[in-house]
């Protein structure tokens, strides 16, 4: 999953930044509003996490340009301000969830894949397709109840897929989702990387959609 993080205070940015990536996503991050709704706005991003004190632009502005924009991924609010009024322009603007700081980071982290999996149409913690699952707070795949081991890229991919199980993805939505922004694009690597997982869960579990992409099955 592709994360962006914008926040200027760079403790807090790197905290969550950090616990993030150590969850699985792919983290992007950006200082200041111009530089976040310029990137919210260009690049595929299956979640993000906005202060709203930021300078060049407010978050709230940033939040109703991405929106407009056509930007239908969740938003979660992270933010001092605790004013009823606050949190309600926020929803008002398209925001999904807000946490006030100071805060924990790990629920901040629950918060997030939240919101990821419930936008994916799954409203259990534990997502399953076939033999497969996916535990998408501890971040553990299992595959006929027994633990799976994993490079990180390989986790990537196959968390990509399983939230949208039984749907074609594309090569180049699934590089655009798993890699990191200032990563080349591979998709020779990327079918090995498949190829791999196969090997892991069986052939028939990814299936390829000649010209179009690939798929797991539910």
């Amino acid at each position: 999953m592709r994360a962006l993080v914008v926040e200027d205070d760079p403790t807090i940015a790197d905290g969550v930044a950090r616990a993030l990536a150590e969850a699985g996503f792919v983290v992007a991050r950006a200082t200041d509003g111009e530089e976040a709704e310029y990137l919210g706005a260009t690049e595929p991003y299956d979640v993000a996490v906005l202060d709203l004190g930021l300078p060049g632009r407010d978050g709230i502005a940033v939040l109703e340009a991405w929106r407009k924009a056509g930007a239908t991924f969740p938003v979660l609010i992270l933010t001092a301000r605790d004013r009823w009024a606050d949190k309600l322009a926020g929803f008002r603007s398209g925001a999904d969830d807000y946490v006030i700081k100071p805060f924990r980071l790990e629920e901040v982290v629950l918060r997030v894949q939240a919101l990821v999996r419930r936008a994916a149409g799954h409203a259990q913690a534990v997502i399953t397709a076939g033999s497969l699952a996916y535990d998408t707070q501890l971040g553990t795949f299992t595959f006929d109840g027994m633990p799976l081991k994993l490079t990180a890229m390989e986790h990537r991919v196959l968390a990509y897929l399983i939230h949208r199980a039984g749907r074609v993805v594309s090569r180049t939505e699934l590089t655009e989702h798993v890699y990191d922004g200032d990563t080349d694009r591979d998709f020779n690597a990327l079918e090995v990387i498949i190829g791999r997982l196969r090997r892991k869960i069986g052939p028939e579990t990814i299936e390829t959609e000649r010209g179009r992409g690939y798929r797991l099955r539910r």
